[in-house]
């Protein structure tokens, strides 16, 4: 199993930037496909972003496509969300997943979840 804690949410304005930092812990000698996923309210889970830990691939869904910067440091097993030019729509609880194996978008495929970190876009 993967144990993930999320940090560095905040409130910001509109076209701001935030980084988010997931620390990973556990099984993290494995292939590890790591994720970021955003919920609002009333609203179903999506993907942001994902990397593969065998290669650092990173794949971006159309959610933030060209905002956003997923990366990780090996070293610190820990995961990075790179947010840039903020819009109030990008206001939701941001998590950081991990499934062990390939990536998918798909947030049922993946076993072992943070809490969240809440991101507010707001004047």
């Amino acid at each position: 199993a993967v144990q993930l804690v999320e940090s560095g949410g905040g409130t910001v304005q509109p076209g701001g930037s935030l980084r988010l930092s997931c620390v990973v812990s556990g099984d993290t000698y494995r292939r590890l496909c790591l994720a970021w996923f955003r919920q609002a309210p009333g609203k179903e889970r999506e993907a942001v972003a994902r990397i593969d830990t065998d290669d650092n691939r990173a794949f971006y869904s159309n959610s933030m496509k060209g905002r956003a910067t997923i990366s990780r440091d090996g070293a610190k097993n820990t995961l990075y969300l790179q947010m840039n030019s903020l819009k109030p729509e990008d206001t939701a609880m941001y998590f950081c997943a991990a499934r062990f194996g390939v990536c998918y978008a798909d947030a049922n495929l993946f076993n072992d979840w943070g809490q969240g970190t809440q991101v507010t876009v707001s004047s």
